[in-house]
């Protein structure tokens, strides 16, 4: 697998990761902003509602949705060993940085110390297939 091959991956890690917090910052609210419902199927339209309604919510969540098209689209021609790896851990890792970046959490030297072992084992996959 060739470089040019791991930027999709990592692209679409980048997506997922950095609209995650997001979508979780748009849906802050709901259940102070939802009245309560006498049903679950009306409680769940409600809540619905107020997310389709909310652009704070539909922006990151259709720009992750366009990052998983992206994502079927390159990975019927690559190998997927390699692939869902990838992606994964880079969402992880965008992720932490994006949540850092917005102040939501400071991660743990746990945290990086994940990432660093993850790195570690990417690199290690990547080398295996060359």
């Amino acid at each position: 697998m060739e470089i040019n091959q791991l930027l999709p991956f990592i692209a679409v890690g980048f997506i997922w990761g950095v609209t995650n917090p997001l979508i979780k910052r748009g849906s802050c609210g709901i259940q102070a902003n939802t009245k309560k419902a006498n049903n679950k199927l009306h409680q769940a339209f409600l809540e619905l509602k107020f997310l389709v309604l909310r652009w704070q919510y539909i922006l990151p969540f259709l720009l992750n949705q366009s990052g998983s098209l992206l994502y079927v689209y390159f990975l019927q021609d690559s190998e997927i060993s390699l692939a869902v790896p990838i992606t994964q851990s880079c969402t992880f890792l965008f992720t932490t940085l994006a949540a850092l970046c917005l102040r939501e959490r400071i991660p743990s030297k746990l945290t990086f110390f994940g990432i660093a072992l993850i790195s570690i084992g990417i690199n290690i996959c990547i080398a295996s297939k060359l």
